[in-house]
C-alpha cells in the first residue's frame, strides 16, 4: 500500500465540486508535484488530506490509517508535515524559538510558552532544533526575532517549522513564492537535500515549471477539480491535455 492514497476524493462548496474524484497515490520517498491553473482545487486538495476541510465524499489513507473525520493536530502526529503559501511563524520569537516550539509541540502533544522554563523538555529536543536549523542554513541567524528576517528567510524557517514536527510526509505550498532568482535556488537545493539525507516524503505545489520538471518524481495535474494527468515529468511535459489546460497549448 502506498504512504498516501486518495479513492474519489470529493468536495462540494454550495453546489460547487471544487474536488471530482480525485484518486492518486504517493510512495514512501517520492517526491510528487501538483500543478493546475488558478481554481483548479489544488489548496482545496491539500487542505482537505491534512484535515482543515472535510470531504464531501471519498477516502483518504496515510500508511492505512483512515484520515477523513480527523482533525489537523492529529494527523500532524501521524507524520504528516505542512508548510504554507506565506509564511506561518511566531514573528516575536527568534528563529530558534520557532523551531524549538514546534519540535517540543510534536514531542509532548502540545506547548505553552511556558516549557522554556523546563529545562528538561528543552534538552530533548534541543539537538533536533539545532540539526533543522543547519539542515535549512539558518544557524547564523539562531537568536535574531523572526520578524526580522528578509523575506526568504522567513519561508525558510517556516519551511524548518514543518520539519520541526518530524514528518514523514511533507506538504510543502509554493514554498519559492516571492523568492529573488538566488533565494529560489536555495530552496531547491533545500527541498534535494531534504529527499537525500532526511528521506522525507514531499508533495510540492509549485507555479514554476522549471522546478517542478526539475525535482519531481511525478507530477499531477488538476482542471477544474478533476485530476487529468499523472506521470513522470516527460510525460506530463508532453500531454495534450495538460499543455491545453495549463501550459498554454500546442507551443508550450
Amino acid at each position: 500500500m502506498a504512504l498516501l492514497e486518495t479513492h474519489d476524493l470529493t468536495k462540494e462548496f454550495g453546489g460547487i465540486r471544487a474536488l471530482d474524484d480525485v484518486t492518486i497515490d504517493v510512495e514512501s520517498g517520492e517526491l510528487v508535484s501538483l500543478i493546475g491553473p488558478n481554481g483548479a482545487g489544488k489548496s482545496t486538495l491539500i487542505n482537505v488530506i491534512t484535515g482543515r476541510l472535510s470531504p464531501t465524499r471519498g477516502e483518504i489513507y496515510y500508511d492505512e490509517t483512515d484520515l477523513v473525520g480527523m482533525d489537523p493536530f492529529e494527523i500532524a502526529h501521524l507524520g504528516v508535515g505542512r508548510s504554507f503559501q506565506t509564511a506561518s511563524i511566531f514573528p516575536e520569537l527568534t528563529v530558534r524559538e520557532n523551531v524549538t516550539v514546534a519540535a517540543f509541540a510534536t514531542e509532548h502533544g502540545s506547548f505553552s510558552l511556558n516549557f522554556f522554563r523546563r529545562r528538561d523538555s528543552y534538552d530533548d529536543v534541543h539537538n533536533r532544533t539545532d540539526d533543522i536549523l543547519a539542515t535549512i542554513g539558518l544557524e547564523e541567524e539562531a537568536e535574531l526575532a523572526a520578524e526580522s528576517l528578509p523575506y526568504g528567510d522567513k519561508r525558510r524557517l517556516e519551511i524548518a517549522i514543518g520539519l520541526a514536527t518530524d514528518p514523514d510526509l511533507m506538504f510543502m505550498d509554493e514554498p519559492t513564492a516571492g523568492m529573488s532568482p538566488s533565494e529560489t535556488e536555495m530552496a531547491v537545493e533545500l527541498i534535494h537535500d531534504l529527499l537525500a539525507e532526511w528521506g522525507t516524503t514531499i508533495f510540492l505545489v509549485e507555479h514554476d515549471m522549471d522546478i517542478v520538471f526539475d525535482v519531481s518524481d511525478r507530477i499531477f495535474t488538476l482542471h477544474q477539480g478533476r485530476l487529468i494527468a499523472d506521470g513522470t515529468p516527460a510525460e506530463i511535459r508532453d500531454d495534450p491535455r495538460v499543455r491545453e489546460a495549463y501550459l498554454g497549448g500546442e507551443n508550450a
